[in-house]
């Protein structure tokens, strides 16, 4: 009897400890992430990039092909210094694309530099928050997850839509709605890290990448609307 108890606490305790690892890794590698997004943005920038130029739809058709073919491909190598390289590269893409709007925001407002980070800012309250939430939390949140998808999926159709009626109150109205979706995606993403749910450190920072990527892009979208200071 002891013996087994023995073994159940020594097997919690790996597990528990393969956990920890994982989330610390995960954190690391989302750290590093960040490196190749702002050189992502900073090119895109001043060269002037972008992806949508020539036809809004085409170009979202697109950049939806090629962030699929990263997935695909950094899912397939996770296992390996592939993945890793690849996430990074994903990471750099979403930078380039972050950039036509970060370049409307500086050369609109004379004050784009204090929305950005103002928006760099609110991005890192809602992930210390979510990720304290997540290791405080007990309840198990995995029901979420197609919750979530299914508001996924209703903001990219009002985003294909919104390329033709380019109605401004739609435009808020998905972003406001994208920070309440993607911090909840934040809050999920973390907790399947830390019950075991998720044990690759490399899917597990390109999920919560993209919830930060997509808390901050609609974040300075919203304060560009609101906080602007045009000339």
């Amino acid at each position: 009897m002891n013996e087994s108890l023995r073994a159940y606490t020594a097997g919690s305790s790996v597990l528990v400890e393969q956990r920890n690892r994982v989330l610390r890794n995960t954190y690391w590698l989302l750290a590093l992430s960040l490196v190749p997004t702002v050189l992502g943005a900073w090119i895109g920038v001043a060269s002037g990039f972008s992806f949508f130029a020539g036809s809004p739809f085409i170009g979202f058709v697109v950049f939806m092909g090629v962030a699929f073919g990263f997935f695909f491909a950094i899912d397939k190598f996770k296992n390996s210094g592939i993945g890793v390289a690849l996430l990074l590269g994903f990471t750099f893409f979403m930078g380039l694309m972050l950039s036509r709007l970060i370049g409307a925001v500086l050369g609109n407002f004379t004050n784009g530099a204090q929305l950005i980070m103002m928006a760099f800012g609110g991005t890192a309250l809602v992930f210390f928050g979510m990720a304290t939430l997540a290791t405080t939390i007990k309840r198990d949140l995995s029901g979420m997850g197609k919750f979530l998808m299914v508001g996924a999926i209703m903001l990219i159709v009002a985003i294909v839509a919104n390329i033709w009626l380019q109605m401004p109150a739609l435009t808020l109205t998905i972003s406001a709605l994208a920070v309440v979706i993607f911090s909840a995606f934040m809050l999920y993403d973390i907790k399947r890290v830390i019950d075991g749910g998720e044990t690759n450190y490399v899917t597990a920072t390109l999920a919560i990448y993209l919830d930060v990527y997509n808390v901050f892009q609609s974040l300075l979208t919203l304060l560009g609307v609101f906080g602007g200071e045009r000339e």
